[in-house]
Formats: C-alpha cells, sequence, structure tokens
C-alpha cells in the first residue's frame, strides 16, 4: 500500500530540509531543482540555473497535480519535458520541478512549442537543448521514481535510527541489551545478507534476554522470474534456542492471532496461553513483532516461553521492536540497492540491444567478449567486482558503433583510409554515451582503450603497455579473439589455430602477454562457451561464473 498523506498532514518546507532535498535531487539529476507550494502554486524554492523557473504557468501545473507522490511530467513537448518531482512521500507539501532535454534538436527544427515551456526564444531554446544530458522518457520517469523512494526510506532510516537510539537510552541500565543493540548496528554493511543478521539477532536476544526461544520469519521481496540479482524470492525461517513450531506452525500463530502489517506488538503470557482456546500447547509466553519498512511488511520476529518462570514485558517488547525496526530497515536498504542495479541492468540490456540491432550480423558478439572476458579473469586471479565490471565492459564495448554510419559499419569489402578512421571514432563515441552513467564508470576503461596496443600502435590514445587499463588489455584479447573466429560480411571466421597463431606472434607487442598466456591457459573453456548457443544469462555473475 503507498503511503497517500492527506492535506492537514503536510508541512511547508523547512528550510534545512528543503536545502538537503535539493541537494539530493541534485546529485541524482546534475541539475537544480524549483521547489513549488502543492497547494498554493507559489514558488517557494528558486533554481537560478533553470529557464523559466519562476514561470507562474507552472505553478498552476503543480497545484493541478493534487496529493500524489508519483514524478510526473506536467508538460512535454517533444524535446523538452517538465518534469515535476512530488516530496508528499516525506511529509512535505511541496514539488520539485525541473526541465530536461529528451533528444538534440536540428538547426532548422521548428522549436516554438518547447521555448514557451522554458520561456526562452527559439535560438535559446536551441543552445539550451543541445546542451543538456539527452534523458530517455522512461529512464528519466524510473530514475525519479527510485530518487523518491531513496528519499522516503533515508528519512524512514532516520527515524527508525531516532527511535532505536531512544531505546538505547531508556535500556542504559541493562548492560547486556545495549550490547545486543549495538553489536547488531555494527553489522549492517548493505552487503551482509538479511538471513546471516536474522541468525545474528536471534542468537544474540537468546543470550540478553530470559527467553527460551527465537524466530524469524523473512517474507520473499522479489518474484524468481522479474530479478536479475540475487534476491529473497521465496520465505526464509530461522530459529536459535528452543523454538516450539517449525515454518508451518508459525504460519498457523500468525494466522491464528489475526496479525498483519497494522497490527500493535503482541505480548502474550499465561492470562492468554493458559485459555481454553489456545492451540499451542508448547507455548507458554509470547512476543510477535512485525518487520516492518515504512509502509511494508517484511516479516516477523518472536520470542518464546521465558526462561526463568517470569512473564514478558514492556523492556523484551521494546528491544525486539528496536531489533525488528533495524532488520526492516536493513532488508528495504538492501531491496532498493538492487532495485538501482536492477534499473542498471536494463539500461545494459537496452544499451547491448542497440548495439544488436545496429549491427544484427554481429548479434551475440557483445555477449559472447563479455564471457571469454570474465573467463580471461578468473584465470588472472581478479577479485568478483573486477569479473562483474568486466562482464559490463564486454557487453558495452561497441557501444560506440551506434554513431558509425550504418554503410561502414556492414560494408562488405575492405574499408577505405577515410572509412576505417570513421570506425575508429566509435571508443571514444561509446565513452561519451556512457560517460554520463556514474554507476557505469568502472566500465569506461574498456570502452575508450580496447584497441590500445601494447606497443603502443593501437587507437584512440595510443597507449602502451600497463599504461592500458588492465580491464582494457582483457577485452582486447577477447573482443579480438572472437571477431577473428566469427563470421563477418567481409570474410568466413578464422580456424582457431591460425587466432592462436596469430596471439602467439602479437604476444607482446599489440597484446598483453600475460592475458596471452592466460588464454593458452584456459583455451578449453573459451573454445566451448563460444560453440554454446547464447545463454540469457544474468548480469549477476556470481550466479553463473
Amino acid at each position: 500500500m503507498t503511503y497517500s498523506p492527506t492535506k492537514s498532514q503536510l508541512v511547508y518546507l523547512p528550510r534545512t530540509v528543503g536545502d538537503q532535498t535539493s541537494a539530493a535531487l541534485r546529485r541524482a539529476f546534475d541539475v537544480d531543482f524549483a521547489m513549488w507550494d502543492l497547494v498554493e502554486g507559489e514558488l517557494i524554492q528558486q533554481a537560478p540555473s533553470q529557464p523559466g523557473q519562476d514561470d507562474a504557468t507552472r505553478g498552476d501545473l503543480v497545484r493541478a497535480l493534487g496529493i500524489t507522490t508519483e514524478p510526473q511530467l506536467i508538460a512535454d513537448e517533444d524535446c523538452a519535458v517538465l518534469l515535476a518531482i512530488p516530496l508528499t512521500s516525506l511529509g512535505l507539501r511541496t514539488v520539485a520541478v525541473a526541465p530536461f532535454a529528451l533528444r538534440p534538436v536540428g538547426p532548422h527544427e521548428n522549436l516554438a512549442a518547447a521555448a514557451r515551456l522554458l520561456c526562452l526564444d527559439m535560438e535559446a531554446a536551441r543552445d539550451w537543448i543541445n546542451t543538456q544530458t539527452h534523458w530517455p522518457v522512461k529512464v528519466l520517469l524510473s530514475h525519479a521514481e527510485l530518487i523518491v523512494h531513496q528519499l522516503a526510506a533515508e528519512r524512514e532510516l532516520h527515524q527508525r535510527q531516532g527511535e532505536i537510539v531512544q531505546i538505547s537510552d531508556n535500556l542504559a541500565n541493562t548492560y547486556e541489551e545495549i550490547c545486543l543493540l549495538h553489536a547488531v548496528t555494527q553489522k549492517l554493511q548493505i552487503s551482509r545478507d538479511d538471513e546471516s543478521l536474522a541468525e545474528m539477532v536471534a542468537e544474540r536476544l537468546l543470550d540478553a534476554l530470559p527467553l527460551s526461544g527465537v524466530a524469524v520469519e523473512l517474507m520473499p521481496v522479489a518474484r524468481a522470474e522479474s530479478i536479475t540479482y540475487q534476491a529473497r524470492t521465496e520465505v526464509s525461517f530461522v530459529t536459535s534456542g528452543d523454538c516450539p513450531l517449525d515454518q508451518t506452525e508459525f504460519d498457523r500463530l500468525i494466522e491464528h492471532l489475526r496479525l498483519s502489517r497494522k497490527s500493535p506488538i503482541v505480548v502474550a503470557n499465561d492470562n492468554v496461553t493458559n485459555a481454553s482456546d489456545w492451540p499451542f500447547a508448547d507455548i507458554h509466553e509470547l512476543i510477535v513483532v512485525p518487520i516492518l519498512a515504512g509502509e511494508r511488511l517484511y516479516g516477523w520476529i518472536a520470542a518464546f516461553n521465558h526462561n526463568a518462570n517470569g512473564s514478558f514485558g514492556s523492556v523484551e517488547a521494546n528491544l525486539l521492536s528496536s531489533l525488528a525496526s533495524v532488520l526492516g530497515t536493513h532488508v528495504s536498504n538492501r531491496d532498493l540497492f538492487r532495485q538501482q542495479a536492477e534499473l542498471l541492468a536494463s539500461v545494459v540490456r537496452a544499451l547491448t540491444s542497440a548495439i544488436d540491432t545496429k549491427d544484427p550480423y554481429t548479434c551475440g558478439h557483445s555477449d559472447r567478449v563479455a564471457r571469454i572476458s570474465v573467463r580471461l579473469a578468473k584465470q588472472l586471479g581478479c577479485e568478483a567486482q573486477t569479473l562483474h565490471t568486466l562482464y559490463m565492459a564486454g557487453l558495452l564495448h561497441d557501444i560506440g558503433k551506434i554513431g558509425i554510419k550504418d554503410e561502414v559499419l556492414s560494408k562488405p569489402g575492405k574499408l577505405t583510409d577515410e572509412e576505417f578512421e570513421h570506425i575508429k571514432q566509435h571508443p571514444g563515441l561509446g565513452y561519451r554515451i556512457l560517460a554520463d552513467i556514474t554507476q557505469l564508470s568502472d566500465v569506461l576503461p574498456a570502452v575508450l582503450h580496447h584497441h590500445e596496443q601494447w606497443n603502443g600502435n593501437g587507437y584512440p590514445c595510443q597507449l602502451s603497455g600497463e599504461q592500458i587499463p588492465l580491464i582494457a588489455r582483457i577485452v582486447a584479447v577477447a573482443d579480438a579473439y572472437d571477431a577473428m573466429t566469427s563470421d563477418r560480411p567481409y570474410r568466413k571466421g578464422m580456424p582457431v589455430a591460425k587466432v592462436e597463431a596469430i596471439f602467439q606472434n602479437g604476444s607482446g607487442s599489440h597484446f598483453d602477454p600475460e592475458v596471452i598466456e592466460a588464454y593458452f591457459a584456459c583455451r578449453k573453456d573459451i573454445l566451448d562457451l563460444c560453440q554454446q548457443e547464447r545463454a540469457n544469462l544474468t548480469l549477476d555473475v556470481q550466479q553463473w561464473t
């Protein structure tokens, strides 16, 4: 369920919150946003660098939005749009507005409508549009939605952290409980999986509180068919100590108590468990707390049976509640991080498809180069993050060919000198295409330098030896192997024996000798993967290497 505040629940934009939100949006989009009052349609924070930022008609468009949480295009003139990002999910009656360019425009294109949207004359509008980053509409809206979710998650995180601090103060005299909270919060790395954190929480709770058993049930965060990166797609059930229930019985307990996301914390002692209709004979005392982040339920944490013949009370319940908040925030942050990675994966797939569409004769080349690069990197002992970067780099190394003329790219005969100089532009074009995508910054060296040569005779920068980034040297060998063994419009693919002779002769001159040595050490694996039918591999390299 999406949070949908009423007008009475919204507040004006405090200066500190406004500055922080503006800075976050500026980092996300690399432009300034003007802030408008959602109810009155008045400009409350300027963005001097944006054209038309104080245009009164924008206030009317903002006011017409109503109470909403979804980013929207409030004006669309083909080559330029106005993006409105409501901040109501942060409890603010504010909308951030900025114009964006969708595509470059020609010198004679009629820009009357776009000029009106930007409050500029046509020439000034043309100059502005052509100097901006050009956003595909879907990417712009998806990016805006992720940023809104991120801001809301950060707000929720700050609130939860405040609650944890308050609870810690209340438990200042209980040394074991403070140690437990400290130990858990120290393990909140984004790379730590939810299940291992839940196991640690369960074990530490057993040591800190007078109880016999603990159970943590974590719900799925994604569907198996819709993920690229590893995520929980089935229920996970973690226990510690003498837990009287298995997963099926635990679900029956939740159903019996009629618990939901909106349910309060359940504390049940003998006044409940001694009742004639209580169906769980092995449970005498019980606490059940929902694991929440914002409006989303991620699971449950439960404590069973006081081990000192006592009853559970507010101390135990508050500690479980605070730990559930930590777990919920951690699970939510990891899932948000995964969603951002999924968006990046979608961008990479779209760009790879664009390469294959541009040059269908080499369809699958980028995928094979990516997999060969990963195999070479494994042989060289590269770490997991480098393998992931190399797979992305292999998929995108030829993205610059989108800018190469079709008649040159698919020419069946020998290229003229002029045509060869034209096709040599593709590394630089690829670099410029990807340069503004921060999450792909690690692949840029391979995109730009995969045609450099060990002896300095390559292009575009004539780097030599170890001046050439390692990932570019690896992709260069993978690219050369697939290019030489594949059929092209102007020739048939070479036999592997001939390719290997070229590698031997070019080692130390054209190619990095260590990468060539790695190739010969794993040549059978590379031959096998190139002979396989193209697999629909996930971009999460750790799932298939």
